[in-house]
């Protein structure tokens, strides 16, 4: 039925339009408390054998909604409700910004991807800390939130900026992404440079740790698909020698590999970061890369190109405790989470693992010992 409605309806609508209706729609089911309890039931349901443990936090699986989705934290709720076992809000500025001109999300519907030059529009690191501090939760979720530059704060004074941001967020996070790997910022991911990485990762850590006294926020860094192997192994070792917690791979791209099925190479052509199917076999590339030379040190998670269980079995056998899904969300509708769910329960059940942490990685470790 959600097919047919994208067909008939969303896919003739401006897609950030359908976005915001769509995210309306799905706020106001979470404020009914019958509504929300029956679709719960409906599109939540609990694997004990999905249970996972991760950056020192308990989750009631390993698949959350990847950030850009919640930019303000306003239907956080609403999320959980759909199944999804961690919800990561963002990306959060230092200070409110409108994003990019419009129009600025594009859909390439054959090839299931979207592109988007979105520009961090968000509300600021004050509104959304003011909200979460408000919320009163009626699903117990894992709140991740993912921070960036604000667009006019100069790339030398871009630490400052994610510090004024860790202030006042880290108290709300369970845990804390640093995005140093949008394409649509100027300057962006020219921080992914360790020599540039450094000093701000050491400086949010710090940040959260005079801020937060009373636990370790845990501190992950999202990285580009679009880094070289090399630049991928100095954040790798990076990010061990810093003691951070994890990295989320990956980004959207600016690479254009892998399209091939849509009819209007106009939508290719347009700027902004491309997610959705054409991006798995590098995300994948890149975690499988990250997992080798980290092991089980620290906490992978794995995103882009995540359509369907298979997708994020295969992530975790290369190596991610948390898998994270936006883009097939877009066009698999509701029951996108309830599916991961039971097709990862149906994979484990199948697998000489006993358990999804065992599965972690598996693949890597056969390949290496092979």
């Amino acid at each position: 039925m959600y097919k047919l409605f994208f067909n008939l309806v969303f896919q003739h609508m401006d897609p950030e339009k359908a976005h915001h209706l769509a995210f309306r729609w799905i706020r106001l089911a979470a404020r009914v408390p019958v509504l929300r309890t029956f679709v719960a039931a409906v599109l939540a349901p609990r694997h004990k054998e999905l249970r996972t443990e991760a950056l020192g936090l308990r989750m009631h699986g390993p698949f959350g909604l990847a950030a850009g989705f919640d930019k303000n934290a306003v239907a956080v709720d609403g999320m959980a409700m759909l199944g999804f076992d961690h919800i990561e809000i963002g990306t959060v500025t230092g200070e409110a910004q409108p994003g990019n001109p419009k129009k600025r999300l594009f859909r390439l519907v054959p090839d299931r991807a979207l592109i988007n030059r979105m520009g961090f529009n968000n509300e600021g690191s004050l509104a959304v800390a003011a909200r979460l501090a408000s919320r009163n939760p009626v699903f117990r979720t894992t709140v991740g939130v993912n921070i960036g530059k604000t667009k006019v704060v100069p790339e030398a004074e871009a630490v400052g900026d994610y510090v004024k941001s860790t202030e006042r967020l880290a108290a709300f996070a369970d845990y804390l992404v640093v995005n140093v790997s949008s394409p649509n910022t100027p300057g962006l991911r020219n921080l992914q440079a360790t020599e540039a990485l450094r000093p701000l990762l050491t400086a949010v850590r710090e940040a959260a740790d005079r801020t937060v006294r009373a636990r370790r926020v845990p501190l992950l860094v999202k990285i580009a698909p679009d880094l070289a192997d090399d630049d991928i192994d100095a954040v790798a070792d990076l990010a061990v020698e810093l003691g951070l917690d994890g990295i989320i791979a990956t980004n959207t791209t600016i690479a254009r590999e892998g399209l091939g099925l849509t009819s209007d190479p106009a939508i290719v052509a347009e700027t902004g970061g491309l997610s959705g199917a054409p991006l798995k076999e590098r995300s994948l590339e890149v975690l499988r890369r990250l997992y080798a030379r980290v092991g089980d040190r620290i906490t992978l998670v794995g995103v882009g190109g995540i359509e369907n269980a298979e997708d994020a079995w295969r992530r975790i056998l290369a190596g991610a405790t948390l898998v994270q899904g936006y883009s097939a969300f877009i066009y698999e509708g509701p029951f996108y989470a309830r599916a991961i769910h039971n097709g990862l329960a149906a994979r484990l059940k199948n697998s000489p693992y006993a358990t999804l942490a065992d599965a972690v990685g598996a693949d890597v470790r056969k390949k290496e010992a092979a």
